[in-house]
């Protein structure tokens, strides 16, 4: 048996893959076997190489096995690997969270750090229902969130979440959610809904939570930032919390460092991570105004019961920390400019392939749409998978959305790759 053989029947017989309908990968699924990544690409254990086409699930923005966050892992390692941060503090930890706040959007100037997306949004979910119930409205225990959002997989962000799949099996147990009709309906209808959830049950709504311009999990779905400043103006005149989730569209991958940027706004909680630590290692934060951090302080009792054993980790913080530095040196979002005209280029010309039916581009994202059903499970899109594999690359589609989402310093010359096999590999699978 071959190594790769072995691996894969030990796969089979041991894990439970994410995402994945099981009966059909065990039965179907003959998997990549990944060995190594170097800067954009993923190399098997046979030894080929793929352009890394999501920069793995959106987080490695700098590439992977970048030489200064490697250099910053194994420093830190060598000093400090982990320390609780329940009631003692570490140098990484304390500058990150200076640093953080120093580049996050005004008014962001406290920092509490989990370990991954869904950890971030559930922190703001507890923040925002703790504050109210201490501070003179414990009625307001709803959310109003977007059609289509997805803001994780705890149960609180569950809740938000507005991709039917995903929340069915769940329904019967989640916090109270109510979610603005499809931006697709038109931006006038999703004014109004906001601003007649807000006019008439403003207090009973603990907070507005978003992905600001683009909703990711729903298929790459971008939209004007003017909802975003509406929901702002709407917030904070029914005194009503704004939280942007950020775990996909900051650190640049919308052409600015936060997405709320396009609109101009500044929101009473933040969610970052993803990017955050480069891709490698479990690393989050959610950033709070002053206000809700004073809404915690007084007695025991009204503090924030809440943590994880690895918050804060010095491994994270570390990284965390050289990400930035390389993000401030290498002008990395700054450098976004020129490649975000080349996807954009590239996906509306993709708009005139047979079988396509929109296109769209964002920053460092590109998408088009295949005809046919839409949602999650449809298999359009896995068509264009296994063509792009073929030809060197890896593309993991939304149902009958394909997409880019490429490391922000990728090489132009990978770039032009990158685009010139997912035009292949539409125009190969829409022939079959």
């Amino acid at each position: 048996m071959t190594p790769r053989a072995r691996i894969v029947e030990l796969d089979k017989r041991y894990l439970w893959h994410p995402y994945t309908a099981m009966g059909s990968y065990l039965a179907e699924v003959d998997p990549l076997v990944i060995a190594r990544a170097a800067g954009v690409r993923l190399y098997d254990i046979d030894g080929r190489s793929y352009l890394d086409g999501n920069a793995s699930w959106w987080t490695a923005v700098l590439g992977h096995a970048h030489p200064r966050l490697l250099q910053a892992l194994s420093a830190q390692a060598a000093a400090l690997a982990h320390t609780s941060l329940a009631g003692v503090t570490h140098e990484p930890a304390a500058r990150l969270a200076e640093e953080l706040a120093s580049v996050a959007p005004a008014g962001l100037g406290r920092v509490f750090f989990s370990d991954d997306g869904s950890t971030a949004v559930e922190v703001a979910i507890k923040l925002s229902l703790q504050y109210w119930a201490q501070n003179g409205r414990p009625e307001r225990r709803r959310f109003v969130a977007l059609d289509g959002a997805f803001h994780g997989e705890t149960l609180g962000a569950t809740a938000l979440g507005g991709v039917e799949v995903f929340r069915r099996p769940f329904a019967g147990v989640l916090l109270e959610c109510v979610h603005v009709p499809p931006l697709a309906d038109g931006h006038e209808r999703a004014f109004e809904t906001l601003s007649k959830l807000l006019g008439e049950g403003a207090d009973e709504i603990a907070a507005v939570v978003l992905e600001p311009v683009v909703q990711g999990a729903a298929g790459m779905r971008i939209y004007d930032p003017e909802l975003v400043r509406h929901a702002r103006e709407l917030t904070r005149r029914h005194d009503v919390f704004l939280v942007l989730d950020e775990v996909f569209s900051g650190y640049g991958r919308t052409g600015r460092m936060w997405a709320a940027e396009h609109a101009g706004v500044e929101p009473d909680l933040m969610c970052t991570a993803k990017g955050f630590s480069g891709g490698m290692l479990p690393m989050a934060a959610t950033l709070a105004t002053e206000r809700i951090f004073e809404g915690f302080l007084g007695e025991p009792d009204r503090a924030f019961h809440y943590g994880h054993t690895f918050c804060g980790n010095p491994l994270g913080a570390a990284v965390a920390r050289e990400v930035l530095a390389v993000y401030r040196d290498e002008l990395i979002v700054e450098n976004t400019a020129s490649k975000a005209r080349v996807i954009a280029d590239a996906f509306a010309a993709m708009r005139e392939l047979p079988g396509v039916v929109a296109t769209r581009s964002l920053g460092m994202i590109g998408a088009l749409e295949l005809a046919g059903p839409s949602g999650y499970h449809e298999r359009a899109g896995w068509r264009v998978y296994a063509e792009a594999l073929r030809r060197g690359a890896y593309l993991r589609p939304l149902g009958n959305v394909v997409y880019v989402t490429p490391a922000l310093n990728i090489a132009s010359s990978d770039l032009d790759e990158l685009l010139g096999i997912v035009r292949e590999s539409v125009a190969a699978a829409l022939r079959a």
